[in-house]
Order: structure tokens, then C-alpha cells, then sequence
């Protein structure tokens, strides 16, 4: 199984990166499925009923993932009773939505499970642990068992932790894959037990500013120790980042892993 997955989109040069980019990639890639996170696609901070049809119904994206900017936008949270395959990270404790969902490919009929999970190292002490959390969906949920390939969005800050997670998972799930940091990293690789693992995969979004921001608000964060204005998108083409995971059949394990890049000014990877 060949699996696109897409890292945080990011205000509205993001959603036109998506819009441009996703028919390219399809047809150059042939994914099975396409995994988008929406963590800043509502002008840059979580996502609307809008956006999210949009993604669904317009990009024939299959599941769309969160992080800490799951519910900003308040009218989320009863659309994502009608929308089980908009996901939040599964340990919030005692939140609204699901944290994983599985569903049956239009390619293959193969069966597909996202995991949506956040670290908590520079994030806040009220998650749920993530390594405890994972062992308890895994009970029920097991590779080649009754999912054919399992991806992780680890939605964290701390490199340290997404790698201890990376490892912890390894063997147990297809692949597990960073966002957050909106930068892509270059540590994509199969895990000694099968797993692919991307610490980042990227934002989509603009790579002219500040994570995706226009420069002169966060610029006055750290040269004055406080914001006087509010955050605004930075101008210019945005780039799609991501990753492409192919799976063994046999196994659900990671068989490779590459990164995906394309448009706006950043190296382009697409293979």
C-alpha cells in the first residue's frame, strides 16, 4: 500500500499549495490514501466546517488529522460528529471527536488506520501519556490483523520525544510521522524493526516568513518580548511538504519512505 501523507497546512498559501500540488501528486504518485493534518488551515489556527468539506469533498483527501489547534475554531466540534475521519489527538483527555480512525481504501479495499497523537514536552502536562495511550489502541488494533497498515501524526515539538515514540512504535504500526515544527527534517528512515519514521515532515504553507507567519509580528516576540499585533500569513507561494510511505502487503511494515516536497521556494522532492 502506497500512503501520501501531508504536513500541517497552513493559512491560505498553504490551502492553495494543496490546491495546486494535490492533482500532481496523485498522478505521479498513486497513493491509496492521502492523510492531510488541518492543524493551521482556518487562518492559522485550526480548521473550519468550510475548509474541511472542501478537503473531503473538492481534494478527495481520505483523513485529516489535528494537534494542539484542534478546536480553535469552536463549530468544529459538532461537524466532527457527522465527520469521523476528522481526527484530534487521541490523548486529550476527555475531549470531544476520536482519535483514530480506520477505513477501507477505494484502491486496494485494503484497510487503513490514523492515529492522531500529540507529545508533551514543551506542549502542557494535562495530555494523557502518548506511549500509554499508543499501547492501548494497539491492543485492539493490530497490523495485518484487523488493519493493514497503521500511521501515526505525532504532533509534537521535542525531537528527543518523537524519536523515543518512533522507537517505541517501531514493529507495531507502518510508520510514524512528525508535524508540529512546520520545518522539514532530514532523518526519514525505516526503524530497525519496520516502522518509517520522519521526525517533521514540513508545513504547507509559505516558507518566506516565520513558520508560516509574516515576519514582523514574531520578529517583535523576540526583540521586545512581547506581541503588539496580531499574527498575519506571510506573502508568497507556499510549498507542499509530506511524506510517502509504501507498505508491504504481507506485513503492513514500511518498505520506504521518502520526503515530498514541491512548489514555493524550498528543495523540491517528489518521487
Amino acid at each position: 500500500m502506497k500512503l501520501l501523507f501531508i504536513g500541517d497546512v497552513a493559512w491560505e498559501p498553504g490551502r492553495k499549495a494543496l490546491e495546486k500540488h494535490l492533482p500532481t501528486l496523485r498522478e505521479k504518485l498513486q497513493p491509496d490514501a492521502v492523510i492531510v493534518n488541518r492543524e493551521n488551515s482556518a487562518h492559522g489556527a485550526g480548521i473550519n466546517p468550510k475548509i474541511a468539506d472542501w478537503m473531503f469533498d473538492d481534494l478527495g483527501v481520505d483523513c485529516i488529522t489535528g494537534g494542539d489547534h484542534s478546536f480553535d475554531k469552536r463549530e468544529i466540534i459538532p461537524y466532527m460528529k457527522d465527520r469521523p475521519n476528522i481526527i484530534r489527538p487521541a490523548n486529550f483527555p476527555d475531549m470531544e471527536g476520536n482519535g483514530v480512525y480506520s477505513f477501507k481504501t477505494k484502491t486496494t479495499g485494503q484497510y487503513i488506520t490514523v492515529i492522531n497523537m500529540m507529545g508533551r514536552v514543551f506542549t502542557g502536562p494535562m495530555l494523557d501519556c502518548p506511549f500509554r495511550k499508543l499501547d492501548s489502541i494497539l491492543a485492539n488494533i493490530k497490523l495485518k490483523n484487523n488493519s493493514d497498515t497503521i500511521v501515526v501524526d505525532f504532533h509534537a515539538e521535542a525531537t528527543s520525544e518523537k524519536y523515543c515514540f518512533g522507537h517505541y512504535a517501531d514493529g507495531r504500526v507502518s510508520a510514524v510521522l512528525g508535524t508540529h515544527t512546520h520545518v522539514p527534517t532530514a532523518d526519514h528512515q525505516i526503524l530497525p524493526k519496520g516502522t518509517a519514521y520522519q521526525s517533521d515532515v514540513g508545513m504547507t504553507g509559505t516558507y518566506t516568513g516565520s513558520i508560516g507567519a509574516a515576519l514582523d509580528v514574531p520578529m517583535q516576540g523576540f526583540m521586545k518580548g512581547r506581541l503588539l499585533d496580531k499574527f498575519e500569513p506571510a506573502k508568497g507561494e507556499g510549498t507542499v511538504c509530506g511524506a510517502v510511505v509504501d507498505t508491504d502487503d504481507k506485513t503492513g511494515l514500511a518498505v520506504s519512505i521518502n520526503p515530498v516536497r514541491i512548489g514555493g521556494n524550498v528543495l523540491q522532492e517528489v518521487f
